[in-house]
Order: C-alpha cells, then sequence, then structure tokens
C-alpha cells in the first residue's frame, strides 16, 4: 500500500556553488521536518549526508547522496524525497544524474557572494532539463549580504524572471527575521534551533517597501495566468490562495523563480523554505508524462505517472557498496513493483531479478517491499544495468532518454605499487568507472600503462584516494596531462586497400570514403552510402569498426579524432579473399589517409575561470593571466574585491593555485570549470606533436 498519494510527493535536489550550504539546508530540512534528531555540520563532519570518510576529512561532498523526509501543511501530510549534490565541478555528473529524475530543485546561493561561477552552470544544467526551481539566499548574516546585491546577480546572471517572496529584516550581523509578502507578516525565529516561528507585524521601516515588492509579486504573478489578469485589471482583491495557486502554475512552467532568505547559522528561513517546496514545487502528477521509445517500432510512446501504468524506471547512480556489492539507484516514472520481480534491461535485452528494494538515507538502507510511480529508490546485486539505463515491464518495453555526460579533460598515468596489486586495480578502476560515467580508463596500446581520465585534478585524486582506502590498492600516479583532441578542417576522400596473398585464402577488403567536418560537438556520424552491392552489406560493420579504432588512436600526435562525419560510398570486393578482417584494416586505413588530406587541427579544453583577488592585485592577475593565454570576460567590484571571469586553456592551469596565492599574498581564491574545446595556436601544437612540450 501507498504511504502517501502520488500528489503529496515532492522529488527534489538541492544544487548550488560549492560552499553555498547545500548539505545544511539539507540537514537542517531532515532536521525540522523530524527525521534527524540534531544538526550536523560539515567542518566537523557530522553532517549525516557526507557519509563517506573522505567527504568527512575534505568538508565536502563528493558524491550525491538521497533521502526522504516527511512534512505537514494546512492539514495535510507530503513526502519530500531529496538528492543532495556535490558543488564542487569536477563532480558534474552526480548534479546532471540527478537533475535528469528530479521534478524541482532549490538553487542554493551564499548571500556575501551572490551568483558564482557553478551557480550558473547548475542553473543552466536545470534548464537543459526544464527542472522547476526556487531560490534560497542563504549566509544572509554575512558582511556584504544584502537583498538588493543578491537579487541584482541573479537577474543579470539567471534569470530575470525571479521575483522575492521574502525580505530580510536587518543586513549582516543584524539579520534577524523574514518578511512574509504574501502574508504580510514579519517572521521570527525562536527556541535553541530556531524551531519556534512566530508571526508578527512587520517593521515600520520595512512597511512601505513590502507593500511595493508585495504589488509587483501581484503583477508578475497575474501576468502569467488570464483568470488573475482579469482580477488584477479590474482592480478586485486576489486572495494569498489564488496568489499560490497562480505562482505554483508559473513555477511549474518555469516562468517565475521564487527567492526566498535565511541563515542556516542563525536558523533562519528553512520552515517557510519547506512551506514553498509543497506550494510551489511540482508533484510527478503536475509534470507532462514521460516520454520513450518503443524498442520494437522505434515509436514515441508514453508513460503517465499512475501505479496502474506498465512499469518504467531509469536506473540514474551505480555505487559500489563495500557491504552489499553494487547499489543501482533508480526513480520509478510509471507503475507498481514487487520484491523479487523480474524486469526487462530493453538496452541490454537482459531481464533482471530485483531481489532487494531499499529506500535510501545517506548511507542507511532501509528495506520495503514495493515501489511506486514517483519513487526513489535503490537495488541490489543487478548485472548488467549502468547508468542511464531503463528498467521496464517485459509485455511493455520502452527505452526511456539516456543520460548524457561530458567527456574527460584530463588524464594521468598510474600503475600498481606491486605485481600482486595489477589485478586488483583493474578490478578496482572498473568497479569505479561504472559508477562514474565521466571517468574512463584505458590501456595504452604502445607502452602497456593504464590511463585513467576525469573532469580535473581533484576528480582523479578522489579516484586515487577511493581505490586505496575502498579497493586497498596502492597506484604510483603521474603527472596530469591535459586531453587534446583532434578534428578536420576540410572535406576530403581517400583510397583504402588491404590486399595479402599467401599459398591459401588470401584477404582483399578495398573501401573508398569521404571525410567532412561537423560543428562543435556534434560528435561521429558514419554514413553508408554503397550502391549495387559493391560491398556486401555483412562487410559494412566492419567498415564502421575500423573507422572507430583509428579515430580512437588519432592520426596527427594520438590524441581521439573528434567531430567528423564519415561516408562510404564506393570499393570492391573478393569472391573468395573477402573478409571482415580486411575490411575493418581498409578502414582503418582509408580513414588515417582522408584525414591527412583534410587539414587536421588539434583541440584543447578552455576553462572558464571566476578569480576572486583583493583590489590592490587585481593588475598582477590580469597580467599572469595574459601571459597564460587567457581571454578576460569580465570584472566586476564587489565590497574590497575584485571578480575576473575569464576563458583560460587548461594546459596553462596546472598548479594556478600556488601561483593565485604568491601573487595575492595568499587571499585570492578562483573556481574553475571546463567550457569548451578550441583550436590550438599553431606553434603551441606544433610544440605537442612533436612531443617537446611535457
Amino acid at each position: 500500500m501507498r504511504k502517501y498519494p502520488i500528489e503529496k510527493y515532492r522529488n527534489i535536489g538541492i544544487i548550488a556553488h560549492i560552499s553555498a550550504g547545500k548539505t545544511t539546508t539539507t540537514v537542517c530540512i531532515l532536521y525540522y521536518t523530524g527525521k534527524t534528531y540534531k544538526i550536523g555540520t560539515l567542518e566537523k563532519g557530522t553532517t549525516i549526508l557526507d557519509w563517506m570518510a573522505l567527504e568527512r576529512e575534505r568538508a565536502m561532498t563528493i558524491m550525491a547522496a538521497a533521502t526522504s523526509c516527511y512534512w505537514s501543511l494546512d492539514g495535510e501530510n507530503y513526502q519530500i524525497n531529496i538528492i543532495d549534490t556535490p558543488g564542487h565541478i569536477d563532480f558534474t555528473a552526480e548534479v546532471q544524474r540527478s537533475l535528469r529524475v528530479l521534478d524541482g530543485a532549490i538553487v542554493v546561493f551564499d548571500g556575501g557572494a551572490g551568483v558564482q561561477t557553478q551557480s550558473e552552470t547548475v542553473w543552466h544544467q536545470a534548464d537543459n532539463f526544464g527542472v522547476p526551481r526556487i531560490c534560497f539566499v542563504n549566509k544572509m548574516d554575512k558582511v556584504g549580504a544584502t537583498f538588493e546585491m543578491n537579487l541584482e546577480s541573479i537577474w543579470k546572471r539567471l534569470a530575470m524572471n525571479a521575483i522575492p517572496l521574502q525580505l530580510p529584516i536587518g543586513e549582516e550581523d543584524n539579520f534577524s527575521g523574514l518578511v512574509d509578502l504574501l502574508k504580510m507578516k514579519a517572521l521570527r525565529f525562536e527556541g535553541k534551533e530556531g524551531e519556534i516561528v512566530k508571526e508578527e507585524e512587520i517593521p515600520k521601516e520595512l512597511e512601505e517597501k513590502a507593500k511595493e515588492w508585495r504589488k509587483k509579486i501581484i503583477e508578475k504573478v497575474a501576468a502569467e495566468d488570464e483568470e488573475l489578469l482579469e482580477k488584477y485589471l479590474s482592480k478586485k482583491e486576489i486572495s494569498i490562495t489564488e496568489l499560490r495557486k497562480g505562482l505554483r502554475k508559473a513555477v511549474i512552467k518555469c516562468k517565475i523563480f521564487p527567492v526566498f532568505f535565511g541563515s542556516l547559522f542563525k536558523r533562519i528561513g528553512i520552515q517557510p523554505l519547506l512551506d514553498a517546496i509543497i506550494y510551489y514545487l511540482p508533484s510527478p502528477v503536475d509534470l507532462p508524462p514521460i516520454k520513450g521509445t518503443d524498442p520494437k517500432t522505434g515509436e514515441v510512446i508514453e508513460r503517465k505517472p499512475l501505479d496502474s501504468e506498465p512499469f518504467s524506471a531509469l536506473a540514474f547512480k551505480i555505487q559500489a557498496d563495500p557491504y552489499v556489492g553494487t547499489l543501482t539507484f533508480f526513480r520509478v516514472y510509471s507503475g507498481y513493483l514487487k520484491r523479487g520481480s523480474y524486469l526487462l534491461n530493453p538496452i541490454t535485452g537482459e531481464k533482471e531479478r530485483i531481489g532487494r528494494l531499499l529506500r535510501m538515507h545517506a548511507a542507511e538502507r532501509e528495506e520495503t517491499e514495493e515501489a511506486f510511480a514517483g519513487d526513489i529508490l535503490a537495488t541490489v546485486g543487478l548485472k548488467n544495468t549502468s547508468t542511464g539505463h531503463t528498467l521496464s515491464d517485459s509485455n511493455n518495453p520502452i527505452i526511456l532518454e539516456k543520460i548524457t555526460f561530458p567527456e574527460p579533460v584530463i588524464s594521468i598515468r598510474i600503475e600498481p605499487k606491486t605485481k600482486a596489486d595489477q589485478e586488483k586495480m583493474s578490478l578496482a578502476l572498473k568497479r569505479l568507472s561504472e559508477e562514474d560515467p565521466t571517468f574512463k580508463m584505458k590501456t595504452d596500446q604502445e607502452t602497456g600503462e593504464t590511463i585513467i581520465s576525469g573532469m580535473g585534478e581533484l576528480h582523479l585524486e578522489i579516484i586515487t584516494d577511493r581505490m586505496k582506502r575502498e579497493f586497498k590498492v596502492e597506484g604510483d600516479v603521474g603527472r596530469p596531462q591535459v586531453a587534446y583532441k583532434e578534428t578536420i578542417k576540410e572535406l576530403a576522400e581517400a583510397e583504402g586497400k588491404y590486399i595479402r596473398q599467401s599459398g591459401g585464402r588470401g584477404q582483399y577488403g578495398h573501401v573508398w570514403l569521404k571525410v567532412e567536418p561537423k560543428k562543435s560537438g556534434e560528435g561521429f556520424e558514419f554514413v553508408d552510402e554503397i550502391k549495387g552491392g559493391v560491398i556486401p552489406q555483412e562487410f559494412i560493420p566492419a567498415v564502421e569498426k575500423g573507422v572507430k579504432e583509428a579515430m580512437e588512436k588519432g592520426v596527427l600526435a594520438g590524441y581521439p579524432l573528434v567531430d567528423l562525419r564519415v561516408t562510404l560510398y564506393d570499393g570492391s570486393f573478393h569472391e573468395v579473399d573477402s573478409s571482415e578482417f580486411a575490411f575493418k584494416i581498409a578502414g582503418s586505413a582509408a580513414l588515417q589517409s582522408a584525414a591527412r588530406r583534410a587539414k587536421l587541427v588539434l583541440l584543447e579544453p578552455i576553462m572558464k575561470l571566476e578569480v576572486i583577488s583583493p583590489q590592490e592585485f587585481f593588475g598582477s592577475v590580469i597580467g599572469d593571466l595574459g601571459a597564460k593565454r587567457g581571454k578576460i570576460e569580465e570584472t566586476q567590484d564587489r565590497f574590497q574585491v575584485k571578480i575576473i571571469r575569464a576563458k583560460v586553456p587548461l594546459a596553462e592551469m596546472f598548479g594556478y593555485a600556488t601561483t593565485l596565492r604568491s601573487l595575492t599574498q595568499g587571499r585570492g581564491t578562483f573556481t574553475m570549470e571546463f567550457d569548451h574545446y578550441e583550436e590550438m595556436p599553431q606553434n603551441i601544437a606544433q610544440e605537442i606533436i612533436e612531443g617537446k612540450r611535457r
């Protein structure tokens, strides 16, 4: 039996820039909903959600943690399923896969800093998935935290349609409460942990400002709702219930983003935020049915979020657990599931038995017998299911849209400390790469070394640390290398032949290929234009395989070849001697030959950088970025500091933390994330090709 009807579910994520207060927001929510009995802190390593030893040591979230809690509002009970995501950009996959399965999100901001680089990134990720959001500006007790500055930065950098539903009472140290602009009441938070919320009259000095803002809210909401607009224009009173209803509709359509304020340190603002989750964020039934494709016909089909529909779920996260093996987290979009049932994975064609169903609360697990539409649960021991795979009813299969992840930008060589560790290391890296789609491992065919790739230095550091702790494998790690790529600029064609005649049966493969460039990020496309059977159909996949292998090895400097269309348009075969092997080699040779004629260039990863520097060191920091081939995009003044936003090649950024510390007497900070790939200057590309650049 369902504990709560699906309309009473809220599946939400908490997303933000690193150190804005995501985990503390979640922990406070769990405390006020009665799920936990104390509020821990990241610094002391006492938050229930950061359960990994690594997270506690580094005082940062590394893995998204799932939990659920219950909240009562207006006499009704609601279930809130929460995913707390990491803030550091190296763990972007955790945010991406969480947003894919969530219905709404709370974006947390640091009140003293406003919108920061990663706030922008997570906001745009949520835009891509069309996730309705509410904004929570934390740390309003911090120096420089003003209502105007925060609102201005949200409008300027994220969304003009963000609108405050509260006003802070007092600024910085004197921040002491909130004005609820819908109820037109002041809220004070009393008791040991701010658990008692008292309503009182609005302070005299804020009355005019509150009336002004309330008028703006009504205008904004009425503009999105025809009934309310009529009422507004005929100057009729709009009730709070009508306002909330109108706001809810607009938030669900991403037309309005409500802004709330608070201070987790002073325990101000969490209960109104919990009410806002219920009032304004969608339940699964408020959103359109999930779309997918029928694996048999390729037709688009949809599933409504009802228990009576055929079962469909998306596996969005795989986690290696030292006690139970592999945990698979999944979001149920439709249907009902009982423990012990079999489900089909339509991507692999395999059936999977769901032996255990677990409701996760960070590292704790609660066994449950059934899963319903809207649930976010985990199961143990699935053999052939990876991140992004669908699990569906065998008689009504559906493939839900997969999750796409960014490609790694940095690589290091790693080797086991001892011969005995060789096999253990391969196993550990394989388990970690199954868990994290942005972490890749491969063996260098020429040197036999293992190369691991990820999203940044911290990402790879955490991977090697986890390998040591969780899998008891020590490894020697090389210096970080940039993950360059190759691409072509022009159209070209070439012939590839593989003909071997020996005593017995020979080998014969012959193809003509055309290569042409595609736009950045569009990937690889193989087009078969063979007519009249000049190459038999069974050899065409072998040609494609040969092309892909040659692209993986690269042509110019051994880096993968990307963003091109390869067309197979002619060739010939031999009745007896032709084989898949011969066509694979011919395809590979033709690709290499065509790429050399198509003006090959090297691409390098460009990072989006935000530097916060005291004003007196501004010139030195700008000069240094110029020397690093950086392009300054904008500079901004904020209190005593300068904020510099720039795009800089990753190759120039190794060891930047030390450089910045020495330039600013230890007072500068920076955040950096991958932005795009760009063609390298010819002289630097030449040095890399010749192997001079270490």
